[in-house]
């Protein structure tokens, strides 16, 4: 924004008045001490009745007023508790011992995807946190979340971009009554160790079943939207007033896994925050004229934003078969941009885009209400900014046209495929490789699967049911004995406590059969556990193998897929790639 949207009647770029404190290493705003200011800009006025749309789809360049908006307080300078104040202008004191670099701190306040993005521009405006906190919307999550991400596990985000129509100039797009489905759907996974993340994108026309979704309605009750079976999954959002957490429970019915937070962005998201960062660039591998997108561009690369970048993210007449599983691939390599954009140092060392960004960030996001605050989204973004962008994959759910229609238009899941990517997510594995991850697993994997194994006769193995399907335990020692040979094995009942993984304890003298069971069963090394025999019915030592809620069935493998099955698409954040 400009002096005179913060109430200052010069001349005076804000960029110009932000120092770097040799104290703290960050940047701070200093401000004339004949210039005194409000501590934090109060929140935004509700728009008159009947007169402009709300705020949030007013403004398509964030930080820039309306002209004759009335003159908001800049927050005064911060200083560090027990800090020295900073020397009188034209003194220079010794030149103070470099600092880690602003960049690297910065990129803990940014992130990767859209989520990155919002978060990062909100978690670097602490200097206004209030005003911030009046931007943000947020809706319940009716119970579908896991209650919020958590420092110290792998982070699951719902990213939701709805085909709303609401906003400045967004009227003549596509269909202008739409109710807001779920248009374009991101699963983001960050691995516990947050050395690597995996985008996850779901087509919307994706056939799945919708389930039960209880949903608090304006007045605070709550109404439980039924479900559909065998509909399109962008009618998760939006259809017969179903919220942002239904497609959350939806995406948990489909994938398995249950997200932790959802964030849901309109069109005026994509126009912002592209304008925010100056733009971002993309690579074509042709020309393109799109005339129900309105995109024209020529063969190679382009900076785009606002009106311009919406285009491109809704193209898809014009690229790959012109479906929407081409646009899904645009929309990653958009996506993949902003987020090297985000993390240039062009962005990080301009507080004028920092500030920008984090108008746009909290005008263009909905999160749920586990998430409603800059101090969470700073939460977050600190933990997403950990991430390298050369680990970040973006894929998409694999899919196959619906056998069941004539004329294509929607697409099921690929079974041979899809289970494997959800459960890759479900396990934390990295679909990037990450040298050391593959290290430590490696190793567990060889010292505890590596080596002779026992015959089937000679194993012996109480089997116990730890939170599985009821009748597991007895389904297994059938399975066993049967049709693998393992006869000496009895069903020892349920198991104290439930777990969530299979686990199978051996002593150090049966690790010989600890490995054939786990061969004939595909248990992976984490499931093995040295430790202690027990006796079994016949008073000789044996194995315990506890079937946790992992199981499947018997016979079904637990080891999860090493890596992406073949002909799964995927590319990272840190490469340029041409759209065809």
């Amino acid at each position: 924004m400009d002096a005179q949207g913060r109430g200052r009647a010069d001349d005076v770029d804000p960029a110009d008045q932000w120092v770097l404190n040799p104290n703290t290493g960050e940047y701070e705003l200093r401000l004339a001490p004949s210039s005194p200011q409000s501590g934090v800009p109060g929140p935004r006025k509700p728009p008159a009745a009947d007169t402009d749309p709300p705020a949030r789809a007013r403004t398509d360049a964030p930080g820039r007023p309306r002209p004759g908006a009335p003159g908001r307080a800049v927050p005064p300078p911060r200083r560090r508790r027990g800090a020295p104040e900073e020397p009188p202008p034209g003194r220079r004191g010794r030149r103070p011992v470099k600092k880690a670099s602003k960049g690297r701190k910065a990129l803990l306040w940014t992130g990767g995807t859209m989520a990155f993005v919002l978060v990062a521009g909100a978690g670097a405006a602490y200097f206004y946190i209030e005003h911030l906190n009046n931007n943000i919307a947020s809706v319940s999550d009716d119970g579908a979340s896991t209650g919020g991400f958590q420092k110290d596990k792998a982070i699951n985000i719902l990213l939701i971009g709805t085909d709303k129509r609401t906003g400045k100039g967004n009227e003549s797009y596509g269909d202008a009554g739409s109710v807001g489905h779920a248009d374009t759907t991101i699963l983001l996974h960050v691995s516990k160790d947050r050395s690597n993340a995996t985008a996850l994108s779901i087509p919307r026309d994706l056939i799945v079943d919708v389930p039960d979704c209880p949903t608090t309605q304006e007045d605070g009750t709550q109404k439980i939207i039924p479900g559909t079976q065998g509909v399109r999954f962008n009618t998760s959002l939006g259809q017969d007033g179903r919220t942002p957490s239904c497609t959350m429970r939806t995406v948990t019915e489909l994938t398995g896994v249950k997200p932790d937070n959802f964030m849901v962005a309109d069109f005026n998201a994509v126009k912002t925050l592209t304008s925010a960062v100056g733009g971002v660039e993309v690579c074509l591998g042709k020309d393109i004229d799109d005339p129900d997108s309105h995109l024209k561009l020529s063969k190679g690369t382009h900076t785009i934003e606002g009106e311009q970048a919406l285009a491109f993210v809704r193209t898809r007449h014009a690229v790959g078969f012109g479906g929407d599983l081409s646009r899904i691939g645009l929309q990653q390599q958009f996506l993949s941009a902003l987020m090297r954009k985000l993390k240039s140092n062009d962005t990080l060392s301009s507080p004028s885009k920092m500030l920008k960004l984090a108008e746009a960030g909290t005008k263009a996001l909905t999160v749920d209400s586990q998430l409603d605050s800059i101090s969470k989204l700073k939460d977050l973004g600190m933990e997403l900014g950990k991430l390298d962008t050369k680990n970040l994959t973006f894929t998409t759910t694999p899919v196959i046209d619906n056998p069941a229609e004539k004329v294509k238009s929607t697409v099921v899941l690929n079974e041979p495929s899809a289970p494997q990517v959800f459960d890759m997510i479900k396990n934390d594995i990295s679909f990037t490789a990450v040298k050391e991850q593959k290290k430590k697993e490696a190793a567990a994997v060889a010292a505890r699967l590596k080596g002779t194994k026992a015959p089937a006769s000679e194993v012996r193995v109480r089997v116990l049911n730890g939170g599985a399907v009821a009748g597991s335990a007895q389904e297994t020692l059938s399975w066993l004995q049967n049709e693998e040979g393992v006869t000496k094995s009895e069903n020892a009942g349920n198991a104290p406590a439930e777990l969530a993984k299979t686990t199978l304890e051996y002593a150090p003298d049966q690790a010989d059969q600890a490995r054939r069971l786990a061969d004939l069963m595909g248990l992976p090394g984490s499931a093995m556990k040295p430790g202690e025999s027990v006796t079994n019915s016949q008073g000789v030592p044996a194995m315990t193998l506890t079937l946790g809620k992992d199981f499947k069935g018997a016979g079904v493998s637990l080891t999860a897929p090493s890596k992406a099955p073949e002909g799964v698409q995927k590319s990272t954040a840190d490469k340029v790639e041409c759209a065809q």
